[in-house]
């Protein structure tokens, strides 16, 4: 196989959450470019006409479009049930959905807590086995969490989110130890500081947005297409030999 063919996804089914917008627009969008037709959910996705359908179909690439509210266990439920049954086969999940809720730990409510780490971990571990389990069954498959910085390091007024994608971090290993040897990859994308709706508080605050450029070799925030590259190989067979890996997409940060 010529190594441009390693990266052709052409008739893979790809379910890429919390797409609306941002990095996981992005990605599900490098996948149609790559080939793959799309499956696409999030709380408020529009199910006709979003952008990113637009940007899929613009590439000749067929989407499907979800709602389900991964902070609410019956939502998930529904939505599994309905996309196995409309898609007996997908071959590659991206598990982007994510929210955060700044608060400092000392006054961080159970509320914040129990929603961060429902949307970022519960509803993740859920879909991946749900559907990681038919791609154990078929012997082939892809799953990509997306985890973060903050998988490594404590983060400020996120106790919640830091929590959740450290758990990430090791849910992806844990996975990929089980699942390796049955022809399913496992691994994560971690994103730096990234220009999306997610860092608004942090690029908005002039003395924290500077504080953390100042630390950036690359010396600029990251934007959603820096992730197309990434979301690609691990989804691809260029990957085939990679497991429990977190693939870091942080403009240098973490070398620093």
């Amino acid at each position: 196989m010529k190594f441009f063919q390693l990266f052709d996804l052409t008739g893979k089914i790809a379910l890429v959450t919390g797409c609306k917008k941002g990095i996981g627009m992005a990605m599900a969008v490098a996948l149609a470019e790559a080939g793959a037709d799309i499956i696409g959910v999030s709380a408020s996705l529009e199910l006709e006409g979003s952008a990113v359908e637009q940007a899929v179909k613009a590439l000749g690439r067929s989407f499907k479009a979800y709602q389900a509210d991964f902070s609410k266990r019956e939502s998930l439920y529904e939505f599994i049930h309905a996309v196995k049954n409309d898609f007996p086969v997908i071959d590659i999940l991206v598990n982007n959905a994510g929210s955060i809720l700044r608060k400092p730990a000392a006054e961080h409510p159970d509320e914040y807590w129990d929603e961060i780490i429902d949307i970022n971990l519960n509803a993740q571990f859920i879909l991946s086995r749900e559907l990681g389990k038919e791609m154990v069954a078929r012997g082939s498959g892809k799953v990509i969490f997306t985890a973060s910085l903050l998988s490594f390091q404590g983060g400020i007024n996120v106790p919640g989110y830091a929590a959740s994608k450290g758990a990430i971090a090791s849910l992806t290993k844990a996975f990929a130890n089980e699942w390796a040897s049955k022809g399913v990859n496992v691994n994560a994308i971690v994103p730096g500081y990234i220009a999306t709706d997610n860092t608004d508080a942090l690029r908005n605050d002039p003395e924290r947005s500077q504080a953390i450029l100042s630390r950036i070799p690359a010396n600029r925030w990251g934007v959603p297409d820096d992730f197309k590259g990434a979301t690609i190989f691990l989804a691809s067979e260029a990957s085939s030999y990679v497991h429990g890996s977190l693939l870091v997409v942080d403009g240098g940060w973490l070398g620093r």
